[in-house]
C-alpha cells in the first residue's frame, strides 16, 4: 500500500513521457552547443551564458566536464578564442584538426563517407542550405541533424548516429580535448563524455531512455547555441 509521503515515487505514464521529452530536448540542446562551438568561436554572450552554468548531474564525470567548461568560459575572451578557433578548426588551408567524417575515416576530404551521408540525408528529407559552403559531413552539420532527429524523427536517431557519428566523432572530440587552449580542451572533454554516453545508449538499445544532465539554467538557449545551418 502506498502511503501519502511515498506516493511521489510512483510515476504515471504521462509523467514518464514528459520526463523523457525533457531529457531529449536537453540532448538536442547539447548537440547544438557542440555544433556551435566547433563551427565558430563563441561570442561574449555565449561565454557569459556558459560561465553562469551550475551543473547538476548525478554522473560526476559529466558534472566535472561541465564545471571545467564553465570555468574556462569565465576566463576566456572572445577575441582570443576567435584566433584559437581559426587555428584549431579552420586554418588558411586546414586547421590543426579537420572536423569532417571523410578526413577522419579516409584521410582525405570529399570521400565515400560524405557520399553515404548525402544519400541518407536525402532519404531523411534534409538538404544543405544554399549559403552553406562546407560539405555535409562537417561535425557541426551532423550534430544539428541529430538535434532535429531527436525532436522530429526519434526512431531514426540511433541509426543515423551509428552510421555517421559513432565511427569518428568521439575521436575528434578526444583530439580536441588534448589541445593546449583550456576552453577548447574543455569543449572536447565534454563532447567526448557526452558522445560516449550517447554511443553506449543508442548502440545498445535505441529505445532506451538516454539519461543525461541538467545544467542550470534548466534549458540551453537555442538562439545562443546554433544558427541552424542544416535545414529539412
Amino acid at each position: 500500500m502506498t502511503t501519502p509521503e511515498h506516493s511521489d515515487t510512483h510515476h504515471s505514464p504521462a509523467s514518464l513521457t514528459a520526463a523523457l521529452e525533457e531529457r531529449n530536448a536537453l540532448r538536442a540542446d547539447v548537440y547544438l552547443l557542440l555544433a556551435r562551438l566547433v563551427r565558430e568561436a563563441p561570442n561574449a554572450e555565449l561565454l557569459d551564458f556558459l560561465a553562469a552554468l551550475e551543473p547538476d548531474d548525478e554522473n560526476s564525470a559529466l558534472k566535472r566536464h561541465w564545471a571545467s567548461l564553465s570555468l574556462a568560459a569565465h576566463h576566456a575572451h572572445p577575441e582570443t578564442l576567435h584566433d584559437v578557433h581559426f587555428g584549431l578548426l579552420v586554418g588558411v588551408i586546414q586547421g590543426q584538426l579537420v572536423p569532417y567524417a571523410s578526413w577522419y575515416l579516409t584521410g582525405s576530404l570529399m570521400e565515400m563517407p560524405l557520399v553515404a551521408l548525402r544519400h541518407d540525408l536525402k532519404h531523411l528529407g534534409f538538404e544543405r542550405a544554399a549559403h552553406v559552403k562546407e560539405p555535409e559531413d562537417h561535425f557541426s552539420a551532423m550534430c544539428e541533424v541529430m538535434a532535429m532527429l531527436i525532436e522530429s524523427q526519434a526512431e531514426t536517431q540511433a541509426v543515423f548516429f551509428k552510421r555517421h557519428l559513432s565511427p569518428w566523432a568521439l575521436r575528434l572530440m578526444r583530439d580536441l580535448a588534448q589541445v593546449e587552449d583550456p576552453f577548447y580542451a574543455s569543449v572536447g572533454a565534454l563532447g567526448e563524455a557526452f558522445l560516449s554516453r550517447e554511443d553506449n545508449q543508442l548502440q545498445s538499445d535505441p529505445d532506451a531512455q538516454v539519461v543525461t544532465f541538467s545544467p542550470t539554467p534548466s534549458t540551453l538557449s537555442r538562439t545562443q547555441l546554433s544558427e541552424g545551418d542544416t535545414h529539412s
